[in-house]
């Protein structure tokens, strides 16, 4: 008992203390100062959170493959990525109780729909989650979901201190910032994911504490880890001029790759989707993932090791561990082997993350720009009619990538400069990614993490109509002071509640709350004031169907499409075939304005 009483003192003191300080915040520090120290505050827990994610993953996957043997297959290749996945599905199942998979996603439908809110658990259950996932080999990467821990840390602090949506948002975004900056090393991609990602609006008002998040983020691993980048690469073969058809080829390559990865990763899921039994899932997921790990070992974990060794000029070593090490030295069947890795990692990656698994498509679109440009440049070079670096085209690769699977091709132009310190090949990593972009965007409007909220409406994006539109919610625009009537009732009951409404429109509605149709005041304005009619007139004879009927979930584009299409000032909101009530196109104008204001204010 005392015990219980102790526990309440000590909450209510720690809100009297909050409330105290807020207080005193709200009378000493101007917002926008207040801003920007949240910034600081948010930069610097992401980028500790992502300094502990990397580690904890670095030394869980040398713990497990350190010992293992070079040049044969390891029978451990298919145990590991079981293991993983079970201890991922039973911390997610018994602790976690929630989806945290989809990292980025999830992130932007908290911005569209959930006012920012992202559940408190994300500060931690992503770490512990995609540590179990890829360092037992989970064929993922630890970016998305460090990208959720910090967004997850920059909404709580934030509405902690009780600030409005747009600071909320905005601290959404400088934890990413700050993530991305701290797991890469990279602040300047970091700031220009969450803009080119996240589709946060570039404003002063945001350029700068989203800079200062992601410059702390990166700052604290430099500060713990040193200098030393992410992937090291020194350019000893320099950009030349006539090599630029070869970077075309690879940014059309690398979109055509990007867009098998987002086709077909999308198909496996909504196949694993199908199998409701998590336990069975993750049975399936850890067996074909052990399988497809034990023949191709680069599908192990993220693939940065591989990365690195391609970058360095080792290919032989994407035959490490494996039972087809005998190719290392055979030049066109190797490159065989090099299809099939590309073939093989996007089915991995979405065998991880359907089963069970936690992790991001990060790492994956980076090792398989890396594996795609090494198979390119190497290609050409079989024909001996030039000589092309394939390490040069490994790291430019990377950039085609991600820009097309992430439809960013700033962020990925930025990101690989600064892991890489490859700035002597910014000519080339521009053009590459450039053209992957525009090859995807050909086929596919939409990036991996937006197809999905695109598909329901549920996407802010920087167009700012659309962005308004996604975050007004149908139950504020919705009116419910239209009198209904009976499909039975006669033209003189109408009349008498026609007398006590001041609306025009009369919903006829059943008794089992479905909607039937409409009486229009003007449709019986001539027969009204004829008392003859009165008792052998009924309502169903005199109501019409509405130009369209429109579903409480539908989203708010559509229900202004369909203004737009049947031209009518006020139409029916049903849910379930349930009457709910009416939405008329100027209420929605008048709410439309609200949140525009509120939106675009700096």
């Amino acid at each position: 008992m005392s015990l219980d009483i102790n526990v309440d003192f000590l909450e209510m003191k720690n809100k009297s203390l909050l409330s105290r300080f807020l207080i005193w915040r709200v009378k000493n520090i101007k917002e926008r100062q207040f801003v920007l120290l949240l910034s600081f505050l948010v930069g610097l827990v992401s980028g500790l959170a992502a300094l502990l994610l990397k580690n904890a993953i670095h030394f869980t996957h040398h713990f497990l493959t350190h010992r293992l043997h070079v040049d044969s297959a390891n029978l451990l290749y298919l145990a590991y990525p079981a293991i993983g996945i079970l201890l991922t599905v039973l911390f997610v199942k018994f602790f976690v109780k929630d989806n945290i998979g989809h990292g980025v996603s999830r992130i932007l439908y908290a911005i569209s729909k959930k006012n920012s809110q992202i559940k408190s658990h994300n500060n931690y259950s992503s770490i512990i989650a995609s540590t179990l996932t890829i360092g037992f080999g989970g064929s993922v990467g630890a970016e998305a979901p460090v990208v959720l821990t910090g967004a997850s840390i920059g909404s709580n602090l934030a509405r902690l201190f009780h600030m409005n949506y747009k600071i909320v948002t905005l601290m959404i975004g400088c934890g990413a910032a700050g993530a991305i900056g701290g797991i890469f090393k990279a602040p300047m991609a970091g700031m220009i994911f969450t803009l080119e990602v996240l589709m946060l609006d570039l404003t002063m008002a945001s350029l700068i504490p989203l800079l200062i998040s992601s410059i702390t983020g990166a700052s604290v691993t430099y500060f713990f880890m040193g200098k030393a980048v992410l992937l090291s690469y020194d350019v000893t073969t320099p950009f030349v001029i006539n090599n630029i058809p070869y970077y075309i080829i690879l940014g059309v390559f690398a979109g055509l790759v990007s867009l098998y990865f987002t086709r077909f990763s999308m198909y496996l899921e909504s196949i694993f989707g199908k199998i409701t039994n998590c336990y069975r899932k993750m049975v399936v997921g850890g067996i074909l993932l052990g399988i497809m790990i034990f023949l191709f070992p680069p599908l192990y974990g993220e693939g940065y090791n591989t990365i690195q060794s391609l970058l360095n000029g080792n290919h032989t070593d994407l035959v490490n561990n494996s039972i087809f090490y005998f190719l290392k030295d055979n030049y066109w069947l190797l490159l065989g082997y090099v299809v099939l890795v590309i073939g093989f990692k996007v089915i991995a990656s979405t065998v991880t993350t359907g089963s069970g698994g936690v992790g991001g498509i990060f790492a994956p679109s980076l090792f398989l720009g890396a594996v795609a440009g090494f198979f390119v440049a190497r290609v050409i070079n079989g024909f001996n009619f030039i000589k092309l670096s394939e390490s040069n085209f490994t790291l430019i690769g990377m950039a085609g990538m991600m820009a097309g699977v992430m439809h960013a091709p700033l962020t990925a132009i930025f990101l690989i400069v600064e892991i890489t310190g490859g700035y002597a090949l910014f000519v080339p990593i521009m053009i590459t990614a450039t053209i992957a972009y525009l090859t995807i965007m050909y086929f596919e409007p939409h990036s991996i993490y937006t197809k999905r909220l695109a598909k329901r409406g549920e996407l802010i994006t920087h167009n700012k109509d659309k962005a308004v539109l996604t975050l007004m919610k149908m139950g504020k625009v919705i009116e419910t002071d239209l009198k209904r009537v009976n499909p039975n009732a006669t033209l003189g009951e109408l009349v008498k509640i026609i007398s006590h409404s001041q609306r025009n429109i009369f919903p006829v509605v059943d008794e089992d709350e479905k909607l039937l149709g409409i009486v229009l005041l003007d449709d019986i304005r001539d027969i009204m004031f004829s008392p003859e009619m009165y008792d052998d007139t009924y309502v169903w004879s005199l109501m019409i169907m509405p130009p369209a009927i429109l579903d409480v979930d539908a989203p708010m584009d559509k229900v202004m499409r369909k203004f737009e299409e049947t031209g009518a000032w006020n139409l029916p909101v049903v849910q379930d075939e349930k009457y709910l009530g009416f939405v008329s196109k100027a209420k929605i104008f008048n709410v439309y304005r609200r949140v525009l204001v509120h939106f675009s204010d700096e």
